[in-house]
């Protein structure tokens, strides 16, 4: 992955794995494997569990511990009412950007 799309990717990332978990709750192994099959093959774990742990902070995710077969429990984390309310958010900036970008691109204003 290139410097731009790194760079790119920080700022989009949050919205990219709140989307994931709109559809269900996972723990952060699963959230990373869902990006690496959606080609986002470069993103670290690391990277994705500090994301989870900013965005629990934040209390834009319910998270519960469940036992696992192999160690200790995990984390599933679960978009809550104030989760959707952000990602919603998300949304409508990301469209405003697509559009505005996509009028440039063609050499509009």
């Amino acid at each position: 992955m290139g410097k731009q799309m790194t760079e790119m990717l920080k700022g989009t990332l949050e919205g990219i794995v709140l989307a994931i978990l709109s559809g269900q709750s996972a723990y952060g192994y699963e959230i990373t494997a869902q990006l690496r099959d959606q080609g986002f093959s470069d993103i670290a774990e690391g990277t994705v569990y500090a994301l989870l742990i900013r965005i629990e902070q934040r209390g834009l995710v319910d998270v519960e511990k469940v036992p696992s077969e192999k160690g200790p429990p995990r984390k599933m984390y679960a978009l809550n009412t104030q989760g959707h309310a952000y990602l919603a958010e998300f949304w409508r900036t990301w469209s405003f950007l697509t559009e505005r970008l996509e009028q440039l691109r063609k050499g509009g204003r």
